[in-house]
């Protein structure tokens, strides 16, 4: 993809972000066309990284950006099965990532475990096991899906954490942070919040914080893989 084509790329992602977070996000009803803005903002992502001459396993962060955009797609409809869908979509997306993540570390060789990283690895444990208490008990027949997901986050999280000092690594924890952060707040409005005021405003800050995370883990990973370095 010629530098044109890339930026204009990246121009029509943040477009249709915007456009999603201004006139879909807060609504209960998506329809196809809110689905489709929705699902382009990440998709068009995906098509960037893809174009990219990206070495080794760099491939799955495209992935992970494509099968998040799949997984917009799916949440953006209504129903149990489309829910689901886009569960595992964001599921393998999160595998996605963090196999990219921990072969590209496993080639630049793990540098251990500092203080600062063994502490996030406790947070994060603490946050992935407090899901079995205000959580779990609220998600009826979907229990078991939505516990395989959590432990799909948490190995993004992880690998996130043991990402070895590198240029680009800053960028893809606070990626993975977000993203996190996205899916906490989901989990929060589709199963804890009763009051349509609170759905209404996590709705609207978890899309920039996703659309966000998404954005500095294809970043990152640029940066991280040396794609385009030579």
């Amino acid at each position: 993809m010629g530098e044109f084509a890339a930026i204009a790329t990246a121009i029509l992602s943040l477009a249709a972000a915007v456009g999603y977070g201004w006139l879909f996000a807060a609504a209960e009803e998506k329809g196809w066309r809110g689905a489709g803005v929705k699902t382009a903002s990440t998709g068009l992502l995906a098509v960037l990284l893809a174009t990219m001459p990206g070495t080794g396993w760099f491939w799955l962060v495209p992935l992970g950006l494509a099968l998040g955009a799949l997984g917009d797609l799916c949440l953006a409809l209504k129903g149990e099965r489309w829910f689901l869908a886009g569960v595992g979509a964001f599921g393998l997306g999160h595998l996605a990532y963090a196999g990219g993540f921990l072969l590209r570390s496993g080639a630049l060789g793990f540098d251990g475990v500092s203080t600062g990283e063994g502490l996030a690895l406790v947070v994060l444990a603490g946050l992935l096991v407090s899901t079995e208490f205000w959580l779990a008990p609220r998600t009826g027949d979907l229990r078991w899906p939505v516990r395989g997901y959590v432990v799909l986050i948490g190995l993004m999280g992880v690998a996130a954490v043991l990402l070895p000092v590198a240029s680009g690594q800053s960028v893809l924890r606070w990626g993975a942070a977000l993203f996190i952060l996205s899916d906490l707040m989901l989990a929060i409005q589709l199963f804890v919040a009763t009051g349509a005021g609170l759905r209404r405003r996590l709705a609207l800050a978890l899309w920039p914080a996703y659309w966000g995370g998404q954005v500095l883990i294809a970043w990152g990973a640029v940066v991280f893989w040396g794609v385009g370095s030579g």
